[in-house]
């Protein structure tokens, strides 16, 4: 089923920073932040085991568990199994490194077997409190996290939770599933298959202002011939287009600073606001169904969905296709 057919509209929530992704987020203040997306009418509420092992599904589910369950679309991952024992070692993300440190210190079992992807969401409405799931995402399946060994982690994904996913969703358990991950090959190789076929796919970091020209060489087209839609992940690329200073999961190097201080001079000398700029910019692309920035405080919510609705004059499109800061083949808004 398409992606655009089951979302309930084209702004959701990631609940990453609620894992106490780079930092330990007051309990007040995430269920708060939850709360104020729902007031704020938004319905689609992204999640993952991984995101401080299993803390963000916690407070999602504290907040999510108490609404009807049909007024809201909920997607969460498979591939990381939270067990019940503390880790004693130091845990290893790859590229992601200390992300969720300050999380849950739960050991975290990396997993996409068939097996493992059962158990991750009987786990997954567990913690939520919840007795469905409406799209499941295959999480990390990449390079970032797997080096060299990913093709092998993708495989074992393959014959796992493709087909646990696959037989879920034809027997209506669930309505759509795909892979979530920060790379596009991944996705590329799914495509590729025969069968199974995924619905749609969560792609983080890799379709933003400063971060495009990749996913529109192959991943995209692919995508859209195969009427397959994404929801963009990450648009504020880890914080730096929200007056952050992390860009990829990490302090932001010079010339993504650089690179910035040139998109915020163009949306002031526009009047607009950077984050509209982002999110309308992520949108504009024909295979994107919705976008699910992160957030820690209420006043955030009102932000992003002001960013959504914010009138962005013609012009700023096309100063920004001249200035080179986007790709000459990103589709923009407005058609500029």
């Amino acid at each position: 089923m398409s992606l655009k057919n089951i979302l309930p509209g084209r702004l959701g929530f990631g609940t990453a920073p609620l894992g106490n992704m780079f930092r330990a987020i007051p309990e007040k203040d995430a269920l708060a932040t939850v709360e104020a997306a729902w007031d704020q009418g938004i319905r689609y509420y992204d999640t993952a085991p991984f995101y401080g092992a299993g803390l963000a599904e916690e407070r999602l589910g504290k907040v999510l568990s108490a609404k009807p369950r049909d007024s809201y679309v909920l997607s969460t991952k498979v591939g990381r199994v939270i067990l019940d024992e503390p880790e004693t070692d130091a845990p290893d993300f790859g590229e992601k490194g200390g992300l969720f440190e300050h999380g849950n210190p739960n050991k975290i079992l990396h997993e996409w077997t068939a097996d493992a992807t059962e158990r991750s969401i009987e786990g997954s409405l567990k913690r939520m409190g919840v007795d469905r799931l409406d799209i499941v995402w295959v999480h990390d399946i990449a390079q970032d996290f797997h080096g060299d060994v990913w093709l092998q982690k993708f495989e074992e994904a393959r014959t796992g939770a493709f087909r646990v996913l696959d037989r879920l969703r034809d027997e209506g358990v669930i309505k759509a599933w795909g892979l979530g991950v920060n790379r596009t090959e991944p996705i590329e190789l799914t495509l590729a298959l025969d069968e199974p076929r995924p619905d749609g796919f969560l792609l983080a970091g890799r379709y933003t202002l400063l971060d495009h020209e990749h996913a529109l060489q192959r991943l995209l087209p692919m995508a859209r011939e195969r009427h397959v839609d994404m929801v963009v992940g990450g648009p504020y690329s880890s914080g730096i287009l929200a007056g952050g200073t992390n860009f990829e999961y990490q302090q932001a190097p010079p010339e993504i600073i650089e690179r910035v201080k040139r998109l915020k001079a163009l949306t002031d000398k526009h009047g607009i606001s950077i984050k509209a700029a982002a999110l309308q910019f992520s949108l504009a692309h024909p295979v994107a169904a919705a976008v699910i920035p992160g957030a820690t405080r209420p006043s955030r919510i009102a932000e992003d969905t002001a960013a959504l609705n914010e009138n962005v004059p013609a012009a700023f499109w096309t100063e920004l296709r001249e200035s080179g800061l986007v790709s000459p083949a990103a589709p923009l808004p407005d058609g500029a």
